[in-house]
């Protein structure tokens, strides 16, 4: 068993100038984990929320005012507008897409998501209100249309093998929602497909996305490696804090 110093790796790699290229890797691997673990549970916690009623008879809406569930349903809209925006922002600086619109699109969106939630959607008692709920929630799905999209698109671009996915995707997304609002209209059945297949979505791009780029960031550790060890733990092992851990003095000291 080779003994590893990751003083000496770390001296290593920063005399190859390859030193920042491990910290990348590392901070690409703890953000697809970040990332994906808020879209698991934001996913889990959209599908539960929805299913708290009668899904044909009631709209996410409709179960947040209708029922007990009101602070529930403003927990959802935040739970589900920041980890989509965080999500997208990643993987816009991930493939750095520079669209500012895109950007502003996606903060909006989320933005609307949560006033949609806070806003009362109570038609008899507060008819201003439940238009203004009804005019945000519209406006959520439009901003995120218009960020999600286009990234989409340009991504179908510059990966090619992932253009009829990505295409794939669109559809089911978009023209999915489209025909369960017309067939089922007053329910939650388009809403849970709009929430549950975008952070499907998400959850897709984020895994082939970040894995891509972690390959990438691999392969240029792996150059002219001769210890097959030292080669992984320079891809799985967080050097800063093992050199801490190895420098730091131990208690009877």
């Amino acid at each position: 068993m080779v003994e590893i110093n990751y003083h000496e790796v770390k001296e290593e790699l920063e005399r190859k100038n390859l030193y920042d290229i491990q910290r990348e890797l590392t901070m690409q691997r703890r953000t697809r984990t970040a990332m994906m673990s808020l879209l698991i549970f934001s996913l889990l916690f959209t599908i539960v929320f929805g299913m708290l009623e009668d899904p044909f008879l009631y709209t996410l809406s409709n179960i947040g005012n209708f029922f007990s569930y009101r602070f529930l349903f403003i927990i959802w809209s935040i739970v589900s507008g920041v980890t989509i925006q965080l999500t997208v922002i990643a993987l816009f600086r991930l493939e750095d897409y520079q669209s500012k619109f895109a950007y502003y699109s996606i903060g909006l969106a989320s933005f609307f998501l949560i006033a949609t939630g806070l806003i009362p959607a109570l038609r008899e008692d507060y008819p201003f209100w439940h238009f203004m709920h009804t005019v945000t929630s519209g406006l959520h799905a439009l901003f995120l249309y218009l960020g999600l999209v286009p990234f989409s698109r340009w991504i179908s671009k510059e990966n090619p093998r992932l253009r009829i996915s990505i295409y794939i995707w669109q559809i089911v997304i978009w023209i999915g929602s489209i025909l369960l609002v017309i067939f089922f209209r007053k329910s939650a059945l388009f809403e849970l497909w709009f929430f549950v297949t975008n952070i499907v979505f998400l959850l897709y791009l984020s895994l082939v996305l970040f894995e891509e780029k972690i390959i990438k960031i691999s392969v240029q550790l792996l150059l002219d490696e001769d210890n097959l060890n030292l080669a992984i733990e320079k891809i799985f092992v967080n050097l800063d804090v093992k050199t801490i851990d190895k420098n730091r003095p131990s208690p009877d000291a």
